[in-house]
């Protein structure tokens, strides 16, 4: 089969795939698939029969004794390796825009759009892993690749942050020298180096984040009874690990950084991603893996092509043979079940459609089975969900960058510890340590006795909870900031926007980071549990990347919406600063985080539309097997 997706069988299945009769006067009327039970189909490579999701190991065969792989020890190897990814990911993110400002000289608003293009590359390339994952590689192969690529680029940054060749001349720039803009301004060539480097690591996140939750998850057995609570459950420690790299990297690399040096502390992150590299490698002969089923964008475009050259084909017509599906259980995608029909996007049945003109080894892209089609549906259908957290992630990208200025302003003594200005992040982070913590024991009990669902809320609930407290968190970042911004003006202020006030307190910050932690709690773990189960079998990291493609693309927008507002409500000409202005206290931050209120509040009607609209895949039922009868029994055979 080598790279193929689909693999016609030589002959034309002994009991063909029946068409209902179907009228055009008749839309609701199901098109009948009735597949054959038998396991007579051996899959590519000599590997023997082999399930649709069956698990295999490294080599591709299948495990003969499955209670020695898998289950939560080898979660624990793939923990640690998202834990220390999320570490460097929220380290460069909370660190680098003070980095590029104090080390490399330049302005908050560059340094604040270069860093949220660097989580932006860092989550929208996800899709790149996702696919090379589900196609070719397998997730263990891409995690392995690009991790690898990820250190490179961690230890390119420490280099940067350590040989003085790559920094610009730090002798007489002091904090007035900065403020003024006076300091040696960084070449273009050192310019260059860093985001580079930098971009490589995003890249290097690229073929992690779509793939270790995925290869978390594949890690449990779907036919154990317990499959749902083991799943449910593991998406939630897998974010709790994600919150643990964050608060460290908020508190001990902060630390390290104002203790040793930038360079200390880009290294810290080196070395935990290279620690998390070798665990992940002793873990291997624990693991088990799914058989990437070859390119989904090529088996997409079949389906497309397919149906555009049938469109003029009748549901009715006399040339119909039925829907067109390979005998058995098995689909003709390696690593992936049949998937029944629904009536979703009717012009993609087409596709589907086997006339007697197809022949007995019909090509892909004239004729497609239904279990194809029908990826292509869930692949659309699963669209409207994390596009409506995009607007989640530009709030938290923001908050990463406009929170910091703020801080910047306000008193951090925290009783006789003052706090440094980059921990203040660390709050969102704690926040959800213990939610996540108390989830189980407080939160599934009460919601289970109003929803009736044993999990507490179905995955759409936590992600609408989650979107809904995001509205209060940006709301009331509002209210502060205008508060803060008139305190500041009040007490001669408004010129030292780097001076803290010894009076007004960061802590009021904590009710906006702790709301939006709660935010993220419930709507990133609902959406990632989310799409790996309503995703296609041989799609489940392309499904995955459509929660970091939604999160990198919440960061792209977040660098637009910047450069909007600045352009509308600025004039330099007559000399009207900008609601962003680097001058936090002349700025209108307040309007801002109204605008993005306003914004989430149009944001979730969507989504409770999409929401509403949306039907899981186990609600579909079709009734194969009782039509499996129908087809013996009323169904020609051939000679």
């Amino acid at each position: 089969m080598g790279t193929s997706e689909i693999k016609s069988p030589e002959v034309l299945p002994e009991t063909p795939t029946t068409y209902d009769g179907i009228s055009n006067s008749t839309h609701s009327k199901k098109l009948g698939i009735y597949f054959l039970e038998s396991d007579n189909r051996r899959m590519a490579f000599g590997r023997g029969y082999t399930g649709g999701t069956t698990p295999v190991n490294i080599h591709g065969k299948p495990i003969a004794d499955l209670s020695k792989t898998g289950g939560w020890i080898a979660a624990l190897f793939i923990f640690g390796n998202e834990m220390a990814e999320r570490m460097a990911y929220f380290g460069l993110s909370v660190n680098m825009v003070a980095f590029m400002f104090y080390i490399m000289h330049r302005p908050f608003n560059s340094s604040s759009n270069a860093v949220n293009n660097f989580l932006g590359i860092s989550q929208a390339s996800s899709v790149l892993g996702g696919f090379l994952a589900d196609a070719y590689l397998g997730r263990y192969w891409t995690i392995t690749i690009f991790t690898t690529i990820y250190l490179a680029g961690l230890t390119g940054i420490t280099l940067c942050a350590t040989m003085k060749i790559f920094m610009p001349n730090q002798d007489q720039c002091d904090q007035l020298s900065l403020l003024l803009g006076n300091c040696e301004p960084a070449k273009s060539w050192q310019m260059l180096y860093l985001n580079t480097v930098l971009y490589v690591t995003g890249f290097g996140a690229a073929g992690i984040r779509p793939c270790v939750s995925s290869f978390g998850a594949d890690q449990f057995d779907e036919r154990s009874e317990n499959y749902k609570s083991h799943l449910d459950r593991f998406f939630n420690f897998f974010y709790l690990s994600v919150t643990i790299g964050a608060i460290v990297a908020f508190t001990l690399v902060v630390y390290i950084q104002m203790k040793h040096g930038w360079g200390s502390a880009f290294g810290s992150l080196a070395i935990a991603m290279g620690i998390s590299n070798m665990l992940f490698f002793i873990g291997s002969p624990l693991y088990r893996h799914r058989l990437p089923g070859g390119s989904p964008l090529t088996r997409v475009a079949q389906v497309l092509v397919a149906a555009f050259r049938k469109r003029k084909a009748s549901f009715s017509s006399s040339e119909l043979i039925g829907l067109y599906e390979v005998p058995g259980k098995h689909s003709a995608i390696k690593g992936s079940g049949k998937i029944a029909h629904t009536d979703d996007f009717r012009c993609l049945d087409k596709a589907a459609l086997q006339l007697k003109e197809d022949g007995v080894d019909p090509s892909p892209w004239k004729l497609c089975t239904v279990t194809q089609v029908e990826e292509v549906k869930i692949l659309i259908k699963l669209v409207p969900i994390p596009a409506c957290t995009i607007m989640l992630s530009l709030i938290l990208t923001e908050y990463l960058t406009l929170s910091v200025q703020q801080a910047y302003t306000l008193n951090t003594h925290l009783g006789h510890l003052k706090l440094p200005v980059t921990c203040m992040p660390v709050f969102p982070g704690l926040s959800i340590f213990l939610i996540l913590s108390l989830y189980y024991s407080v939160f599934v009990p009460i919601s289970r006795r109003i929803t009736g669902n044993p999990h507490g809320a179905s995955q759409l609930q936590r992600v609408g909870i989650g979107l809904a407290v995001s509205i209060l968190s940006v709301a009331w970042a509002g209210i502060f900031e205008r508060y803060r911004r008139n305190y500041a003006i009040e007490h001669g202020y408004e010129v030292s926007f780097l001076t803290p006030m010894p009076n007004l307190s960061a802590y009021w910050l904590l009710i906006q980071y702790c709301l939006i932690g709660i935010a993220e709690v419930f709507s990133i773990v609902g959406l990632i549990e989310f799409l790996y189960e309503e995703a296609p079998d041989a799609m489940k990291s392309i499904g995955s990347a459509y929660a970091a493609l939604a999160g990198g693309i919440g960061c792209f927008a977040a660098s637009i919406l910047n450069s909007i507002v600045k352009s509308v409500t600025g004039n330099p000409d007559k000399r009207q600063q900008s609601w962003l202005s680097q001058n936090i206290n002349t700025g209108r931050f307040d309007y801002f985080y109204w605008l993005l209120t306003v914004l989430s509040v149009i944001n979730f009607c969507a989504f409770l539309y999409s929401a509403h609209r949306y039907k899981y895949r186990e609600e579909q039922n079709f009734g194969i097997r009782e039509e499996v009868v129908t087809s013996k029994q009323n169904t020609p055979t051939r000679g």
